[in-house]
């Protein structure tokens, strides 16, 4: 119990950035479930089941994977030289203006031109947000003390989730956009006010140097470090091996979480309210799991072995999806979320512990980069499988059949995940029978 103390007075020097991006979270969260019904009802009126918001989510996301994949270690290499707090800043900044055009229209107009600036926003800050995050924890926080703070911040961020949710479900339609934008502009205003830098900037270019001279150098810059950040993952093992971990489950989570909530509505014609509850039970577990189970059971058991159950939920989460025979299962599914929630703080510990302190902004992007390619490849497979088993010219009647198909992309990173072979940290390589959390 001292250790998770512990791990909580490590928060305090946190507070300027943790409690703007609690908001941050719950705005972008109160909108999910709401989405679904909005995007059904502009596409689609009067329908339950609509095959062109399916395949517009599978366009964007992968659309936002092949961008990514470049964007997100530009952006972690970017943050470790000029500093965490302006990378932060426009990131969190992006969301405000798509949701600003649903505030004002839902019409099918204003969803294309939100899909469209929605895109762009999600290239710059889907992931970009927590692995900067998590770079800046790095940079407070002593190695030995960060899995405990990890599963604190992913906790604070399930809790967030939880009231957005809950702000969805009680809250009357109309004003969700309006709420949620307000939250959002909040969120870097306080930034702009309160954070401090943690990362002092290298030195501008010469101000004397020709526009092109300039370009060239940043392009030669970005290149450098973006060739050194793939030989920091690929001659370290740690970070070898969590990259092909991280590849596979998010080739299948995200492939779920692209369609689950379309194929709710259509299979068993679930609503705002219906969707924020299931979203709410995995929230309301998850931050007793990351707040009090990852913090106490690390020390006894391990990262590996607490990522190996979380992946092993993970697999019964999306087979129980996939098989769902009532209109009960998916409350049942959804209980396993307490689990599989552990993969990622378990992940984050793994690679800080295998990065040095310098190299934590590009290590923790490039492997969301990894992660990137998983979620463009994933919608190419998920969005037409899924579209096809809802409609009536299905083989045969299984409606989540793309999602048990994404189980399996689980069951090959569990595999590597018990191959997977920790070892002490670059910084620390004089301590190797250090444990992770003191």
């Amino acid at each position: 119990m001292a250790r998770w103390w512990e791990g909580a007075a490590e928060l305090k020097p946190l507070t300027h950035l943790l409690f703007p991006l609690c908001f941050h979270w719950i705005a972008e969260e109160m909108t999910v479930s709401v989405l679904v019904d909005v995007t059904t009802e502009a596409l689609c009126p009067g329908e339950n089941t609509c095959s062109e918001a399916i395949y517009l989510n599978g366009l964007q996301q992968t659309i936002v994977g092949i961008f990514k994949m470049v964007m997100l270690p530009i952006l972690g290499q970017l943050s470790d030289e000029y500093g965490r707090k302006p990378l932060l800043l426009v990131t969190v900044s992006t969301t405000i203006v798509p949701f600003s055009l649903l505030a004002v229209s839902e019409s099918k107009a204003f969803v294309y031109a939100y899909y469209v600036l929605r895109t762009v926003s999600y290239i710059i800050s889907q992931g970009s947000i927590f692995c900067i995050a998590v770079a800046y924890v790095a940079d407070i926080v002593d190695n030995r003390k960060r899995a405990a703070v990890f599963s604190w911040i992913t906790g604070l961020f399930s809790a967030s989730h939880v009231l957005g949710n809950l702000l969805a479900r009680f809250l009357p339609e109309e004003y969700i956009f309006e709420v949620s934008i307000a939250l959002l502009v909040f969120c870097p205003v306080y930034m702009a006010i309160f954070l401090v830098e943690t990362v002092e900037s290298t030195p501008k270019l010469d101000r004397h140097s020709s526009y092109l001279n300039k370009a060239l150098m940043v392009v030669q810059e970005r290149y450098k470090t973006m060739k050194y950040a793939v030989t920091i993952v690929l001659n370290t093992p740690i970070l070898r091996s969590i990259s092909v971990i991280s590849f596979f489950y998010e080739l299948g989570m995200s492939g779920i979480s692209t369609v689950l909530l379309y194929y709710l509505k259509a299979a068993f014609g679930f609503d705002k309210n219906q969707l924020s509850e299931i979203l709410s039970m995995v929230g309301v577990g998850s931050i007793v799991s990351q707040l009090v189970v990852l913090p106490l059971a690390n020390p006894l058991v391990g990262e590996k072995a607490i990522l190996c159950a979380g992946l092993l939920a993970s697999i019964a989460y999306a087979l129980l999806y996939g098989f769902a025979w009532a209109s009960w299962v998916p409350y049942l599914s959804a209980s396993f979320g307490v689990i599989f929630i552990l993969v990622k703080p378990s992940t984050y510990a793994v690679i800080s512990k295998g990065s040095r302190s310098t190299d934590q902004g590009k290590a923790q992007t490039f492997i969301a980069g990894v992660q990137s390619i998983a979620s463009l490849l994933s919608p190419l497979a998920m969005t037409p499988l899924t579209t096809w088993f809802l409609s009536t010219n299905a083989p045969f009647d299984c409606k989540g059949f793309s999602i048990i198909c994404a189980s399996l992309c689980m069951v090959i990173s569990l595999c590597f995940a018990c191959s997977l072979k920790l070892e002490s940290s670059p910084d620390d390589e004089d301590n190797l029978e250090a444990p992770l959390v003191t």
